[in-house]
């Protein structure tokens, strides 16, 4: 989750906020699965999966493209209906089960293999750090658990960072799991090329956190 304006948390209902951005526009986001999700996950043999915060669904469909079973959730009612239609257009809806969640007070049962968070960031109330744990534990034995922030942003974006970002190191600190417990495949920040609505280009990175749940 990311957006363009900033709100102060006390003020705005997470679930009604982003009911209100989905209604304001035709679509929000590009459509395309992010890519740090296909690098990491495109190798792997397919499983059960769970999509947090899927947005418009473009994850998820990736995902049941490649044979996974997609259990995909979301705060936003507009957002899920769009997503369902997507799969149904893409000929996966039997293989995606939507489910409308404020996550700061339920989550979908697991166990998952995968446990995917892209840019599972809010510029409204989110117990970020605390929904990461509780999904990390139900990432399967052997499961993986990625989640990838944004480090950096462009110069359009509606959060330019004014304080100091934390390290994919920290970020993993913050989470505050029993790191014995998982076998640490990535923990980076790669740049990548954006390009803005104005056709303008910037270099950002994001934070990418990898961890392989070590077999019980």
């Amino acid at each position: 989750m990311s957006e363009h304006r900033h709100h102060q948390a006390e003020d705005v209902d997470p679930a009604e906020y982003w009911e209100r951005r989905y209604q304001e526009r035709q679509r929000v986001w590009s459509g395309r699965a992010n890519p740090v999700l296909v690098d990491v996950v495109e190798p792997l043999p397919s499983g059960t999966a769970l999509d947090l915060g899927c947005g418009e669904g473009a994850d998820a469909v990736w995902l049941a493209r490649r044979g996974w079973r997609v259990t995909a959730a979301d705060v936003a009612a507009t957002a899920l209906e769009r997503a369902s239609g997507h799969a149904a257009e893409a000929g996966v809806a039997d293989r995606i089960d939507f489910q409308r969640h404020d996550l700061a007070r339920t989550l979908p049962d697991g166990p998952f293999d995968l446990v995917s968070a892209q840019f599972f960031q809010s510029n409204v109330e989110l117990p970020r750090e605390r929904i990461l744990r509780a999904v990390a534990e139900q990432v399967a034995p052997g499961g993986l658990l990625l989640v990838v922030t944004h480090a950096t942003v462009p110069p359009w974006s509606w959060h330019p960072h004014e304080d100091a970002v934390p390290t994919p190191e920290e970020e993993l600190a913050a989470l505050g799991l029993a790191l014995d417990e998982w076998h640490t495949e990535r923990l980076d920040a790669p740049a990548r090329q954006v390009t803005g609505p104005d056709g303008r280009t910037a270099t950002v990175t994001d934070n990418v956190i990898a961890l392989r749940r070590r077999a019980r």
